[in-house]
């Protein structure tokens, strides 16, 4: 899949992502800044995951954890901040959530300053339901 959005491309071929801009952006993001790097290459290896990019350089991310048949959970979201505020985000979201067949599951995801973007899509908080189980992540030397 591949979409034109203003200047942008969005592509799920993940031939074409630039790991070394994703961990970066993870190690500075306050959701997987403590994630060790090999954690989240093979996060990527085993998700669905969409790329940004702005003439070949990769300025936003998306991955999308699914069974392909009752949930998808969309994790680790970001744009670049110097191409924030054109709506690329926005259109990121919209691509997935109406995905071939996600509109049958239920979509989750965790924000802690992006509530408004997602509840534009259907998304509802929902403290009273859901339960986390943080990571007990081992620091190697």
């Amino acid at each position: 899949m591949e979409v034109r959005y203003l200047e942008y491309v969005i592509s799920d071929d993940k031939s074409k992502l630039q790991i070394d801009q994703v961990l970066g952006f993870m190690a500075r993001s306050y959701w997987a800044n403590k994630r060790p790097s090999t954690l989240t290459r093979k996060a990527i290896e085993h998700s669905y995951c969409l790329g940004v990019y702005q003439d070949e350089e990769q300025v936003g991310f998306a991955r999308i954890v699914t069974d392909h048949a009752t949930i998808y959970y969309i994790c680790d979201v970001f744009i670049h901040e110097d191409h924030r505020g054109r709506g690329i985000g926005k259109k990121l979201i919209e691509l997935i959530v109406n995905a071939d067949g996600h509109d049958q599951m239920m979509g989750l995801l965790g924000t802690a300053d992006a509530h408004e973007l997602y509840e534009q899509f259907g998304f509802i908080r929902d403290a009273e339901r859901f339960l986390r189980k943080s990571p007990q992540f081992v620091i190697q030397q």
